[in-house]
């Protein structure tokens, strides 16, 4: 199963560092397997350093940057977030905070504010379990400093009443969505309009994360793929379409009407080949 982050990643060397705190976890805590955990930062001005069981995971871990995913140890373990290069993880700004990651799970850490502004982090389970064949899902995280929210598809609320720090999820059809999150019981967005990409097969997992009094919400995209089942999927429009406009069946057609000009090519050098030789003989 592939996890595939769309939002900015952290550089190589975060990578590495998350693999070396890996590999540095208790060895009382990897004695059940491992668990897939990735780390979005939704903090806004703030840059961090991240502790995993008092060792430095990421640094310099800037808003808006999701880490990860990578495998540690399942068990328990305890996360902590503090100011970029402190000395260690004993003043954490965030934390600590004690999780139990069971082997085989998925998981995204998210540090982020409350409704009311203060920083925090929440530990999500990411459901991967398969979608229907020519579906996706799409999974909606309040972690914002705002209130309750809607989320508006089309225009119309797909999901409503979100609070920090919950989350929503819906099966829909592989395509385009045309997404924007507005206060609970209006259609005014405060984020938004934003064309999401639902992959079929994938988990789509939307943050609208930032503050609404600060004038920095933002989205951060998340994307677990190899959710598919069988059979395979089939092609599908907008959310609620089948494939008519602006869906795959255009793309099917430009792809036909492609291979039937490279065979006639093909096939024209070959008649005035023959041609030749007749005309030779």
């Amino acid at each position: 199963m592939r996890h595939r982050p769309s939002v900015t990643l952290a550089a190589a060397g975060i990578g590495s560092a998350l693999l070396v705190a890996a590999a540095a976890l208790p060895a009382t805590a990897a004695t059940g397997g491992t668990a897939s955990l990735a780390v979005l930062h939704g903090v806004p001005d703030l840059t961090v350093d991240v502790y995993v069981d008092g060792t430095r995971t990421l640094d310099d871990f800037t808003p808006g940057t999701l880490a990860g995913p990578l495998d540690v140890p399942a068990g328990a373990h305890t996360l902590a977030i503090t100011a970029a290069d402190a000395a260690d993880d004993s003043q954490p700004a965030i934390g600590p905070v004690d999780v139990t990651l069971e082997a085989g799970g998925s998981y995204t850490a998210v540090a982020h504010l409350t409704a009311t502004g203060d920083p925090t982090a929440t530990l999500f389970t990411n459901d991967t379990s398969a979608v229907p064949a020519g579906q996706g899902r799409l999974t909606v995280r309040h972690v914002a400093a705002a209130p309750a929210v809607d989320v508006l598809a089309g225009g119309s609320p797909v999901v409503t009443n979100l609070a920090n720090p919950d989350e929503q999820s819906l099966t829909v059809p592989a395509g385009t969505v045309s997404a924007a999150v507005a206060a609970t019981g209006t259609t005014t967005p405060v984020l938004g309009p934003t064309d999401l990409t639902i992959a079929e097969g994938a988990d789509t997992i939307v943050y609208a994360w930032g503050s609404l009094d600060a004038g920095n919400l933002a989205l951060a995209v998340q994307t677990i793929d190899g959710l598919h089942s069988a059979p395979g999927g089939v092609p599908s429009g907008e959310l609620g379409t089948a494939a008519e406009q602006g869906s795959a069946a255009p793309w099917v057609a430009a792809a036909t009407l492609l291979a039937l000009v490279a065979v006639v090519g093909a096939v024209r050098p070959v008649r005035r080949a023959r041609a030749t030789a007749r005309d030779r003989r």
